[in-house]
């Protein structure tokens, strides 16, 4: 089920070993071209319309529709208009999801990386690089990594019977733990299934965990991505939008009610890693250890432009219950604020486990993506 969705990424790299394809690589979608101001004319109207903001949805509509009468768009095609498209948006107001592609590639978020001082090789010089890399699998080392200590990575949670089960049985197979580390550093979005089947497991009685607000011009056209999802109650709030909260019932099985709960996350935990965050620190049933996560909130979902171009667009916000306030642009900050690197370390520490096996653990467990930089929109 596409939820909360992914941040799309793309890397800006110094260090060309990643052995990605390149940005400007030919794309196996036909290439059509378009009429570029109806392309953002276009764009302008569907964000009048859905935006979760109107006040910043007109922002966004105007930028577009100025840009386009002065022909700013007319000797573009393809990527380029997609990133120009974005990069407009973004001028007139940052957000973490809002992008157009085409083909699945353009201005969407980039990872910022900076290549190592003592990195081998030469020093590339000039513009870094847009490349693509592979995407990870969806999880990753799952299983005991010290005595009574689960560990598992998630890279995302892309929904459906198959990621929904392999967390399911992630927690059932490891029920007796006496701590469980969930790693989300390299974690770039999804929706709620994963955590649905997460999070009845770590607590003791219902408990509400986030707050979701959808425009209600969309939800009401039938186009919000939460709506009909078992675990939220639709409840009273400001009258422009549908408000549900976020509500875990308890696991049958009591036995990881009172497991310690560990949850690292980088400055690339984002979207649907940052709602999984939030729900476990506001509820106080997890320590978050590393840096803090990307900023990007708004959910929502892509719509078709035509010609092989497509925009995600939010259409709602998931916020904190006591205080109101979300995490868009700023990110939620740690427990214990750490390198994201020496995240695990810490968390094995306070597990109980020696610091050179912990930091040996470490090591072995890094993710083979990055952990140290920032998203871009």
């Amino acid at each position: 089920m596409r939820l909360l969705a992914g941040v799309v990424m793309s890397l800006v790299a110094c260090a060309p070993s990643l052995g990605a394809q390149t940005a400007d690589a030919p794309l196996s979608i036909p290439q059509t071209k378009v009429d570029q101001r109806a392309l953002a004319r276009d764009l302008a109207k569907r964000l009048e319309s859905d935006f979760v903001y109107p006040g910043q949805a007109r922002r966004y509509a105007d930028a577009l529709r100025a840009q386009a009468d002065r022909g700013a768009y007319d000797d573009l095609q393809d990527v380029a208009l997609a990133r120009k498209l974005s990069d407009d948006l973004q001028g007139a107001a940052a957000d973490g999801h809002l992008r157009v592609m085409f083909g699945g590639m353009g201005g969407g978020p980039q990872i910022i990386m900076q290549r190592p001082a003592d990195a081998a090789g030469p020093v590339p010089s000039g513009r870094p690089v847009m490349v693509r890399m592979a995407r990870p699998p969806a999880i990753e080392h799952a299983g005991w990594i010290a005595p009574g200590i689960a560990f598992v990575r998630f890279n995302g949670f892309p929904g459906g019977s198959e990621a929904t089960e392999a967390a399911r049985k992630f927690m059932e197979t490891h029920a007796d733990a006496k701590a469980i580390i969930f790693d989300l550093r390299t974690h770039g979005g999804g929706g709620l299934d994963e955590m649905d089947a997460l999070f009845p497991w770590l607590f003791a009685k219902p408990t509400h965990l986030v707050t979701m607000a959808t425009r209600k011009s969309v939800d009401e056209a039938g186009g919000s991505p939460i709506a009909g999802v078992a675990s939220l109650r639709t409840v009273q709030g400001d009258p422009a939008f549908v408000t549900r909260e976020h509500w875990v019932t308890p696991h049958a099985d009591p036995r990881l009610q009172d497991a310690k709960v560990y949850v690292l996350t980088s400055g690339f935990s984002a979207s649907a890693a940052e709602h999984f965050v939030l729900a476990l620190k506001q509820t106080k049933r997890a320590t978050v250890i590393g840096g803090t996560t990307a900023g990007a909130n708004h959910f929502g979902g892509d719509q078709d432009l035509g010609g092989g171009f497509t925009a995600f667009i939010p259409v709602g916000r998931t916020f904190d219950p006591a205080t109101g306030k979300d995490w868009e642009g700023t990110g939620i900050a740690p427990d214990i604020e750490t390198a994201p690197e020496d995240a695990l370390v810490r968390a094995l520490t306070l597990s109980g486990v020696p610091a050179d096996t912990a930091a040996q653990l470490s090591l072995k467990l890094a993710p083979q993506m990055p952990m140290s930089g920032r998203r871009r929109g």
